[in-house]
């Protein structure tokens, strides 16, 4: 089957939709379609059998998109309307597949041209106003609003990423055909990295002979880092040898967190490495001690919290929507989005180790029977079908 994928992002940037982007991609290759991806000027190509991408021309001013909705996206989702236009009347497809504001003119296009149209919902895209500070502008939300519902009543089929989502999509219309995938990591197990590869990377941050705490994506105010680093000031009060490692970031965020740490007096006790390679993720998820997320806002799922599952370390999460409807206390420690509660939260897991494996197992344990990649593929291929019925 020739699907014509439209990615409104930076594609590949190592960051949440980009990264559901890529498993979409992989998941569809594998299951025999042939992919046209059509995305941003910028981003890096990543090749993918069965899979070509397209992008806009090259706009020299833009050189960086921010995460979340934006002016500069919205004008470039008019180059990417364009580009999508010239390969539907180049091309012949069977499916159109839109992920996130792209849908809002990709379901009129593939009602125009006779295709059958999914919509990969990632976040509402209402509430994304709210998380990123538009809020105060009520008309563009209610616009919002108004194209998210006509988007899954006209749609053939929808993705969703998470079971805030699936309610959301169910609210609307308990009609649509509607599957539920999640954003599973398909960089490789964590339990799979071997032994002299987490000792290299050990050596290469100097990590030995600390316990590390790890927060690995975006550096984003919703995801809550001033929390963790506030909850770090617990943590090295009782554990001198901890070491938060924080692996993500742009330079200017990176700039203000360095200044946090630093008022903070916590520089023996915070490394950062910037924007990283999935592979040195997987790396770093082998070599700590403990996975942090500290999100504070939002109902989505973090991304991350497939992989830390799936690596079977110890987890503390805050006690919030966006972790436990996926998160359990039998899986993970679930802490009060407070610097306290959140620094006992992880002192708990440096210091009960027989709990903190109990927390691993049952985290894998749980990966394996929930999110393994066979079942990727198994839903990936029900909502293709469900979508061409």
């Amino acid at each position: 089957m020739k699907i014509l994928m439209i990615a409104p992002q930076p594609f590949f940037e190592p960051r949440g939709t980009p990264f559901s982007v890529l498993g979409r991609l992989k998941a569809l290759s594998s299951l025999g379609h042939e992919i046209d991806l059509v995305t941003y000027h910028i981003g890096q190509d990543v090749p993918i059998q069965n899979v070509v991408i397209h992008r806009i021309p090259s706009i020299f001013f833009i050189k960086r998109i921010s995460i979340g909705p934006s002016v500069t996206k919205l004008f470039l989702d008019g180059f990417l309307l364009a580009k999508t236009v010239q390969m539907l009347f180049r091309n012949s497809y069977d499916l159109v597949h839109t992920h996130e504001e792209a849908s809002f003119f990709g379901f009129m296009l593939a009602k125009l041209f006779n295709i059958r149209h999914l919509y990969d919902m990632h976040s509402s895209l209402p509430q994304q106003l709210g998380n990123f500070q538009y809020s105060k502008f009520a008309p563009l939300i209610h616009l919002f609003r108004w194209f998210e519902e006509t988007v899954i009543h006209s749609s053939h089929a929808v993705i969703t990423i998470c079971p805030a989502l699936k309610e959301q999509v169910e609210k609307i219309n308990t009609g649509v055909p509607h599957v539920m995938i999640e954003n599973v990591s398909t960089e490789g197990d964590p339990q799979a990295v071997p032994a002299n590869v987490i000792q290299e990377f050990k050596q290469q941050y100097a990590l030995e002979g600390r316990k590390v705490v790890l927060y690995s994506g975006t550096l984003e105010s919703y995801q809550g880092l001033d929390l963790l680093f506030s909850s770090a000031k617990v943590v090295s009060r009782i554990h001198k040898d901890v070491l938060f490692l924080i692996m993500g970031g742009r330079p200017d965020q990176l700039e203000a967190c360095q200044h946090t740490v630093a008022q903070l007096g916590l520089e023996a006790h915070v490394r950062f490495t910037g924007m990283q390679a999935p592979s040195e993720v997987l790396k770093a998820t082998a070599a700590c001690d403990v996975l942090v997320s500290p999100r504070i806002s939002g109902t989505n799922t973090p991304l991350k919290i497939y992989s830390y599952l799936q690596s079977g370390k110890p987890i503390v999460a805050t006690d919030l929507y966006t972790h436990t409807q996926v998160l359990s206390r039998d899986v993970a420690v679930l802490a009060a989005p407070e610097d306290e509660a959140f620094g006992k939260g992880i002192c708990q897991m440096l210091e009960d180790l027989r709990y903190a494996q109990t927390l691993g197992r049952n985290a894998r344990a749980l990966f394996d029977r929930d999110y393994s990649y066979d079942t990727f593929l198994q839903k990936t291929n029900r909502v293709i079908q469900l979508a061409m019925r």
